[in-house]
């Protein structure tokens, strides 16, 4: 992690917890972090859409430092998309960030880089930021074509956006292998992958914008591999899955410095 960007958290809830669950993740977070925390690094939740409205409340009303997030949103402003949530309505709860082209969007719903494009566009008109994931499969990665793949997932999903909008961006890089399934990249090869998505990015928005834009890694991460991974020098923070569920481990990647 370079010292001149400030490391992001984020915690990626998934199709899980209540409102009630949320509520009660979120105070208990706000008890067990204090302002050097925030000072250190800044730190966004993902909640399910139906948990938005409630975590807003607490989080505004408590005035607690944690940064609202989603997971999802579509392209278009509004029309008859059945089950869909527009990047405006997520403006309006004061969403900061909203995750992009994650492999389950991907994978399981079909998202192509074309969509993927078209919503990276859609959060930004509405002053929040896109995490845009990229990521390989195993089978990609033993055949040698992972840097391939990321390369390709980051042209088509950066395209027609400014430099300027692209520097304030996120790219969280999750090999999709290491999603849930217990198997973590080591934090050489951790570091390798994103020092090629900075290169990436270099590539297409020149290297000002490179050397600002955050980079996250993601893929079971949790409190025994934080602090290693975070201290490599191109990683910016963690998108965080199955241990941002439960409120003392989330804390205790957050915390990672400390160990």
């Amino acid at each position: 992690m370079s010292t001149s960007r400030k490391p992001l958290i984020s915690g990626n809830w998934k199709m899980h917890l209540n409102h009630f669950e949320a509520i009660q993740i979120v105070q208990t977070l706000s008890y067990q972090l204090d302002q050097n925390d925030y000072e250190a690094c800044d730190v966004s939740i993902h909640p399910p859409f139906t948990d938005l409205r409630s975590v807003q409340t607490v989080i505004e009303s408590d005035r607690i430092p944690i940064l609202l997030g989603a997971q999802h949103c579509y392209f278009e402003e509004k029309g008859a998309f059945t089950g869909e949530v527009s990047p405006g309505m997520l403006e309006k709860l004061n969403v900061r960030y909203v995750i992009v082209g994650h492999s389950e969007r991907r994978e399981v719903f079909g998202e192509g880089d074309e969509i993927i494009n078209a919503k990276v566009k859609a959060v930004l008109k509405h002053s929040m930021i896109p995490i845009l994931c990229v990521g390989e499969t195993i089978e990609e990665r033993e055949e040698g074509n992972a840097q391939s793949k990321i390369q390709r997932q980051i042209q088509n999903g950066l395209k027609g956006v400014g430099k300027e909008r692209i520097s304030s961006m996120v790219i969280a890089y999750e090999p999709i292998w290491a999603i849930g399934t217990g198997m973590t990249a080591t934090p050489a090869d951790a570091q390798e992958m994103c020092a090629f998505v900075r290169s990436c990015v270099k590539d297409i928005a020149g290297g000002a914008s490179a050397s600002v834009m955050r980079i996250q890694y993601g893929g079971s991460v949790k409190p025994v591999n934080a602090a290693e991974l975070l201290s490599q020098s191109d990683i910016d923070g963690a998108l965080v899955g199955g241990a941002s569920l439960e409120a003392e481990n989330f804390t205790r990647i957050i915390k990672y410095r400390l160990h």
